[in-house]
């Protein structure tokens, strides 16, 4: 039986690397709500602050609605997808536990979109940041002020967070803060007769295009641009994003063809050590085989494309302690300027 529905095509790989920016889309399965009172708002945004802090993930806007959340990011060392692993496992297991529930709490996946920075950021912040009002949970612009749900309210100065970069979003209205709030609050509030804006969380290719308008006078032109549902910009940052998403799967399916799987690795990892294949993989604390491991786990899941929570339950460990150790492995591979394939 063929089914041509979301549901039933094949997931794509989500496209990410450090410095990428994303639109964070969290919805709760079956539309219900994912926040119940305040308790649940609050616990969900210390949860979302110490572990943006924690990997060094910089957020420029976010909003809680009843049963579905935007956050805007900047990816750092940590990819987008262990963070919010971290975050929603996290919360979700709080949220069942204090509300006697069971089952699942978020709808599939989130969504995530990357962003041409340049033309979207300020488009983003504000769009984000009018969603509590959109959905009239807020009745003015002067209640957005104050809402501390919202990173609106951090930005207007009203509502500190430690987690969301105010900083960077102001400088790009002016540089005196008053001034720059000022702008800001400006340039939110004319976004308000907008309404909603599909182009911004729609088909990919009215996102890629840049909304209807854009899509009817290429029709007009017969001109056709890259586009994906996954990225949000221009043909060209489309076209260099999906380049660089498969050249990442070309290297990891290159690898696996020449016969690399985790027992090569690890025997590879033992050689540049120069110890036993079998340490690789004892567990401890000894120095030589924390880096060992490291390094293991960094190839694994970067080179070979092997998901943290597979590399978890092999070795062991917590997911958490797998992503600490790609990120200490790929130090350890620039400081030692290895490779997992030796040139010849």
């Amino acid at each position: 039986m063929r089914c041509d529905t979301e549901e039933c095509m094949p997931r794509k790989a989500r496209i990410d690397a450090p410095g990428a920016l994303h639109h964070i889309i969290v919805r709760g399965i079956e539309r219900r709500k994912i926040f119940s009172d305040d308790q649940d708002r609050d616990n969900f945004v210390e949860r979302l602050g110490n572990i943006l802090t924690e990997t060094h993930t910089l957020c420029f806007a976010w909003a809680l609605l009843p049963n579905h959340a935007h956050i805007l990011l900047r990816t750092g060392p940590t990819p987008i997808s262990t963070v919010m692993r971290r975050l929603l496992t996290g919360y979700a297991v709080s949220y069942n536990l204090r509300h006697r529930r069971h089952g699942h709490l978020f709808q599939n996946r989130y969504k995530s979109i990357l962003c041409q920075e340049d033309t979207y950021l300020l488009e983003l912040v504000r769009y984000i940041h009018l969603n509590p009002l959109r959905a009239t949970i807020l009745k003015t612009l002067k209640d957005s002020d104050q809402y501390p749900y919202s990173g609106h309210s951090a930005l207007m100065g009203k509502v500190k967070r430690d987690f969301q970069d105010t900083d960077y979003v102001l400088q790009l209205f002016g540089e005196k803060v008053s001034v720059a709030r000022q702008a800001y609050r400006a340039f939110v509030e004319k976004g308000i007769a907008q309404g909603r804006r599909p182009d911004l969380v729609g088909g990919g290719l009215i996102r890629s295009a840049g909304g209807w308008l854009a899509i009817k006078t290429m029709r007009r032109i017969q001109e056709r641009m890259k586009s994906d549902e996954r990225i949000l910009g221009d043909g060209d940052f489309v076209d260099a994003a999906l380049k660089q998403a498969n050249e990442k799967f070309e290297e990891s399916y290159r690898l696996q063809s020449q016969g690399y799987d985790l027992e090569r690795v690890s025997i590879r990892v033992a050689s540049e050590l120069g110890i036993d294949p079998g340490q690789v993989w004892a567990a401890g604390k000894h120095p030589i085989t924390v880096k060992a491991r490291s390094l293991l786990c960094y190839w694994a899941v970067r080179k070979l494309g092997i998901s943290a929570t597979e590399l978890s339950k092999k070795l062991g460990v917590s997911q958490p302690s797998v992503s600490i150790s790609v990120k200490r492995g790929e130090e350890i591979a620039n400081v030692m300027q290895l490779e997992l394939v030796k040139e010849e």
